[in-house]
């Protein structure tokens, strides 16, 4: 890169070149035919670089030739009527002035030189450490040096894309500013200032220049705020979950979100997932009273804050005791529901005096009370809320057994080989066993499960119910009847009559067949008849 600098001061010679050229132009007016050429015409030089400029007279007779420049200069070399020179330090655009004498005559010829350099920078301003998606942003590039500036263009892109393009102003350094709109899909995105000095129509190339990339950070954030899920009502010492998410969040991986309760940070498992950020927590107080809950979440330069209050309480008990667990039948037993201040019980429906005081209830058990439920219901009021929880517990109560009368009948009638349940049955505590055994043989009948009753079954049977608290004894007459011979019998003789019968008919069928079969055969051919059924009648009455 070749480096430029401002133009050198050289406002008192332009006054002397044009008071120069005003008498020679009105002195050669006066009948000069001669021209003076500076070559090179209108050169484009770099900056700081050498030229050699030559001025060449086409007259006969010419006299000295001379240059004139601001510039330091030296002679290059000379010949008749042409004269060299060499510019040693070229840094700014100028008209160069060739003069001779030709006749005695002054002759002038110029030449304009644009000096050209490459920018020695360009840059791409910082951009903001987040841009909120669809806001206007302003880009800024940066141009330092870089001449002729009327050939010089800066180009904003984004990867390799053109956004725009302006050209470059006078001012030092240069500064060029895009407007853009990003999007989403702009996230992480570089962007970057290309420059280009154009000297194509001077015959040289397009010269580019590209600034180093700078990434940028799009976000979108709802205005909505976090939406803050918890239990409004906290015991203390107890562990509560906690919720907070927001949606609509974008990139959701790079926000950032906090729970915090009282004083307390909570330590949040965070979720991310597609546009919505969702932080868990369990937390427990230990103070009683209101607290205050945070959720803030917060993404670029943004943030969305849901603040809510919660009531801390103490609710001890409902404790629900008994003073014998497990009673014997005739004792007597109290039944105590406690809880802690501020709290009011109640037993079995019944209220204790006042909160803080116990409920109680004494009774003296029987049987029936066996496995009987206690429920103590307490009460406590929590900012204007009633708040309930519930206990109970069960008394069992230790009696003898005994057998149900009415589920086990003293005198069974069953049919033999036939199926059927013995449903006797035995309560107590512990739960009794019962057996029922016939007397003398010791036989068991199986008591409560299905049975082929056979005819041996029968006979008195001793059921004992037997536990630990005692024993209870009944007698069961099973009376099985065998099948009914008597209908068997009749049966039997009925089949018999009905076959002598039978046999009886045929016997008189195959008499009366065989004798009208002897008849036929006696009577001479001629006189024969066909055998019919109703001919054994005629047959009858002639032989008779």
């Amino acid at each position: 890169m070749m480096p430029s600098g401002p133009p050198p001061r050289v406002c008192w010679t332009s006054v002397v070149f044009l008071l120069l050229a005003c008498c020679l132009l009105s002195t050669g007016a006066q009948g000069q035919t001669y021209q003076l050429r500076v070559e090179p015409k209108d050169p484009v030089v770099p900056f700081g670089k050498p030229l050699v400029v030559n001025c060449s007279l086409d007259c006969p007779s010419p006299g000295l030739i001379s240059l004139e420049t601001a510039f330091s200069k030296e002679p290059h070399s000379s010949g008749l009527g042409w004269a060299a020179f060499r510019l040693t330090n070229v840094t700014g655009d100028m008209e160069l002035l060739c003069s001779g004498l030709c006749n005695k005559l002054q002759v002038v010829g110029s030449s304009n030189i644009t000096v050209y350099g490459f920018p020695e920078r360009v840059e791409l301003a910082p951009l903001p450490l987040w841009q909120p998606v669809g806001e206007q942003l302003n880009l800024s590039c940066l141009v330092f040096g870089g001449a002729p500036r009327d050939h010089l263009t800066v180009v904003l892109l984004r990867w390799e894309e053109e956004l725009g393009r302006q050209p470059v102003g006078k001012e030092e350094p240069a500064k060029v500013t895009f407007m853009v709109q990003p999007r989403r899909e702009d996230h992480g995105t570089n962007f970057s200032c290309r420059s280009e000095l154009d000297l194509r129509s001077q015959g040289l190339e397009l010269f580019q220049n590209t600034s180093g990339p700078r990434k940028l950070r799009t976000f979108a954030m709802p205005k909505t705020p976090p939406r803050l899920v918890f239990p409004p009502f906290w015991e203390m010492e107890t562990s509560w979950p906690v919720n907070c998410s927001l949606n609509g969040l974008f990139p959701a991986s790079e926000a950032h979100i906090q729970l915090v309760l009282g004083n307390q940070m909570l330590n949040a498992t965070v979720v991310s997932q597609a546009d919505t950020l969702t932080a868990s927590a369990t937390a427990k107080i230990e103070q009683e009273g209101t607290q205050e809950i945070v959720c803030n979440v917060t993404l670029g330069v943004e943030n969305r804050e849901t603040r809510e209050k919660l009531v801390a309480y103490s609710f001890q008990g409902p404790n629900l005791k008994l003073s014998e667990p497990n009673a014997t039948e005739g004792t007597p037993v109290t039944v105590t529901c406690a809880a802690g201040p501020r709290v009011q019980v109640m037993l079995d429906g019944v209220p204790a005096a006042g909160p803080g005081q116990p409920a109680q209830l004494q009774l003296k058990a029987t049987e029936k009370d066996d496995r009987r439920t206690f429920f103590c219901n307490a009460t406590l009021e929590v900012d204007g809320v009633t708040l309930h929880r519930n206990r109970s517990v069960q008394l069992r109560v230790l009696y003898g057994p005994t057998i149900d009368r009415a589920k086990c009948p003293q005198r069974l009638m069953w049919k033999e080989k036939t199926m059927h349940i013995l449903q006797c049955q035995a309560r107590g505590n512990p739960n009794p066993q019962l057996q029922c055994l016939r007397e003398g043989s010791k036989f068991k009948v199986p008591v409560g499960i299905p049975f082929l009753v056979l005819l041996n079954y029968s006979g008195t049977y001793s059921c004992q119910a037997a536990s630990s608290r005692g024993m209870d004894k009944m007698l069961v007459m099973m009376d099985v009847q065998g099948r009914n011979h008597v209908t068997v019998n009749i049966a039997l003789g009925v089949l018999a009559i009905l076959g002598l019968v039978t046999l009886a008919a045929a016997s008189v069928y195959v008499f009366r067949v065989q004798r009208q079969h002897d008849i036929y055969h006696l009577r001479p051919r001629s006189s024969r008849w066909p055998l019919t059924s109703t001919q054994p009648v005629t047959v009858a009455k002639e032989l008779s």
